[in-house]
């Protein structure tokens, strides 16, 4: 419920582009050689990558471009440009955070329709430099922009 800011803006995004919420890794990564291969995850959005977990003994293998990534929940980081295999269980899967982004983070995880600008905080992850402009809506349809800094940002 968290990432509902971004997931929003995410299906504003598709409605107004066509470019989808669930992207093919080389749509992201045109210029990585083994993104064009990779048809067991995906891209959610131009931050988040997605692993999921088809076996019954948890075990998953995935790629990561290049950079330093981030497992969104643990705040493991990760050297990319190669395979990587993880164990997972049911309450868990690969979500690596892209270097650079800049994720906004709802304060509310009870509920998806909430006011996304009450309490809203930004994930500044590893990678990036220089400002951002990022523009949030809320389902009732107001909207705000910030510019976020990244200049300085190490963990």
């Amino acid at each position: 419920m968290r990432l509902m800011p971004y997931l929003f803006g995410l299906g504003e995004e598709a409605a107004a582009s066509g470019v989808p919420l669930m992207r093919p890794m080389v749509l992201e990564f045109p210029d990585d050689p083994a993104a064009a291969y990779l048809d067991r995850q995906y891209m959610l959005g131009p931050d988040l990558l997605v692993a999921p977990v088809f076996r019954a003994d948890g075990r998953v293998s995935f790629y990561l471009p290049a950079g330093e990534w981030t497992h969104l929940l643990t705040g493991v980081r990760v050297v990319g440009g190669r395979w990587i295999e993880e164990q997972h269980d049911v309450f868990s899967l690969p979500l690596y955070v892209r270097p650079g982004a800049v994720l906004p983070w709802g304060a509310r995880e009870d509920r998806p329709d909430y006011d996304y600008l009450d309490g809203l905080t930004w994930r500044v992850y590893p990678g990036g430099s220089g400002t951002i402009e990022r523009r949030i809506a809320t389902p009732d349809g107001r909207t705000a922009s910030f510019t976020i800094d990244r200049t300085g940002v190490t963990e």
